[in-house]
């Protein structure tokens, strides 16, 4: 889905390019449900909602404006296997098991939610992570080493589109994204 094609306000989203990525990573196509922690606008657990109508995803958010434009673009797109949970994790997140689990934000709570998805994630559930910030990755990095996430692999995206400036056209640089995919293993 094009990022022009969400409702937006000055929440931060997570971009086409990345959000191709980052749902392709998660391996929904027989997964029953997705966990999107730091949900944001929506855009990851929407688009995933659109492509795998199977699929029951969660979304968790604290920042009211972002609750809103969830629900905004979920009228928007007509999703309906989408359940929103308002508040801050690590203090909402459901208590059950699922197939995927998505952090686009963790309010400075990572190592308690990684420690959550680790006991949530069924057997070879997928855990994605995107952050922007450096030292964000190697904390997140140290912390799925240690409790045993399997399979894991780092990636560093740079977009840059073409904009008019002046007469001329140039490179407009977003800021690089840091992906991180791995999975919980057969026998965790």
């Amino acid at each position: 889905m094009k990022d022009n094609l969400f409702i937006r306000g000055d929440v931060p989203m997570t971009k086409e390019e990345v959000r191709v990525l980052t749902i392709d990573w998660l391996n929904l196509s027989q997964a029953k449900t997705l966990v999107d922690v730091g949900a944001g606008t929506g855009s990851i657990c929407i688009e995933a909602s659109l492509r795998y109508p199977q699929l029951q995803t969660i979304a968790i958010e604290k920042n009211p404006e972002a609750i809103d434009l969830i629900k905004q673009n979920c009228e928007k797109f007509h999703v309906n296997n989408l359940y929103l949970i308002e508040g801050a994790a690590p203090e909402v997140l459901p208590e059950q098991a699922v197939d995927a689990i998505f952090i686009g934000g963790s309010g400075g709570e990572l190592d308690e939610i990684i420690r959550w998805a680790f006991r949530s994630l069924n057997a070879n559930g997928r855990l994605v992570l995107n952050f922007i910030l450096l030292n964000n990755l190697m904390e997140a990095l140290d912390i799925l080493s240690k409790i045993g996430f399997e399979a894991i692999e780092v990636t560093q995206l740079q977009v840059s589109r073409l904009t008019k400036l002046g007469k001329g056209n140039y490179f407009k640089p977003n800021n690089p994204t840091y992906i991180i995919s791995c999975s919980k293993g057969a026998e965790s």
